[in-house]
């Protein structure tokens, strides 16, 4: 009589007699781990968490406004007064990197982003078009400047979508906007000097108005302290370019 031996699996994926014979045999790879599942941990519950320092430093500007009126900072004065430099230190950084690059606009946003532009906001425009060697100089300075200045606008529109038939041959140009009226033009690379620098157009721009506002000394920068500081940094660039010049004389030598 044949001797018949059963196996059975008991619950889906669980191991046989034979698999288990078989494993301790080598003729089948080990048995997997049982699945278990993570544990659950809860979230901690906003009204649970510790208020203190890092509390404040984690919320945003809206949520610091919010906590204006939150009952348990009226009780705790080192709190409150965190809020509110926490809240200051927010406004500032937003205001320091306003802008920080050259935006191309098109003649319907004209209006929008330079006519209409806040007060305090002084704003570069500069007509020009793709192709012109003298075009692309002038916006490689402005593109330094606009990082380096970046609580000021600097714009760019393609000329004739500004002003319709406006002549190639007066560009690039500069219109320098204030408070909605045109404050000086520049026309031609000629107005920036020999050779036009970013620093060399930083001079002309401050001539008359405080255009430049690195958005460090506040928005009521005079003319005068704006110039010094283009001036300091003309000065620097020109050391800068002397020792480049000296370094690369002595290793020829």
């Amino acid at each position: 009589m044949a001797d018949y031996h059963f196996v059975y699996k008991d619950v889906e994926g669980a191991s046989t007699q034979w698999d288990d014979i078989q494993r301790k045999l080598g003729n089948l790879p080990p048995k997997p781990p049982a699945f278990k599942p993570p544990s659950f941990t809860p979230a901690q519950e906003e009204s649970s968490l510790p208020k203190d320092k890092s509390w404040i430093d984690d919320k945003t500007e809206e949520e610091l406004e919010e906590l204006q009126d939150d009952p348990d900072l009226d009780d705790d004065r080192f709190l409150e007064e965190y809020r509110k430099k926490r809240l200051a230190e927010i406004r500032e950084e937003a205001k320091i990197a306003r802008f920080g690059s050259v935006i191309s606009i098109t003649g319907s946003d004209f209006v929008r982003e330079v006519s209409q532009a806040p007060p305090d906001v002084w704003v570069v425009v500069i007509l020009y078009k793709e192709g012109i060697p003298e075009c692309a100089l002038l916006m490689q300075c402005l593109e330094e400047l606009a990082t380096r200045y970046s609580s000021t606008k600097f714009v760019k529109i393609i000329s004739t979508d500004c002003i319709p038939n406006y002549p190639d041959r007066n560009l690039p140009t500069l219109l320098v906007y204030n408070n909605g009226a045109v404050k000086a033009n520049y026309v031609g690379l000629y107005s920036f000097g020999r050779r036009c620098t970013p620093e060399g157009v930083a001079l002309v721009l401050c001539q008359s108005d405080p255009v430049l506002n690195d958005g460090q000394s506040g928005g009521d920068m005079s003319r005068k302290a704006v110039l010094e500081g283009v001036r300091k940094r003309l000065i620097e660039k020109v050391v800068k370019d002397h020792e480049d010049d000296d370094n690369d004389g002595s290793s020829s030598d």
